[in-house]
């Protein structure tokens, strides 16, 4: 199944990781229809296997380093 970067909705202070609570960075939403928040560290833990049951799989980690 092939995976999508699209922009979507930022993900906000209040997006939780569904791992740990940190703050989520990675949106993946699933063929089943569900949508599941990680913080960058359980992304990149989980990349592989997520990217292969993702419909959409949104990474903004990169915004782990912008400063304001």
């Amino acid at each position: 199944m092939k995976t999508s970067l699209t922009a979507g909705p930022e993900l906000t202070a209040s997006d939780r990781c569904d791992r740990c609570g940190a703050q989520g960075y990675v949106r993946v939403t699933l063929s089943s229809g569900g949508t599941l928040i990680f913080c960058g560290h359980h992304a990149k833990k989980h990349e592989e296997q997520l990217k292969l049951i993702a419909t959409e799989y949104v990474d903004e980690t990169d915004r782990l380093g912008a400063t304001n």
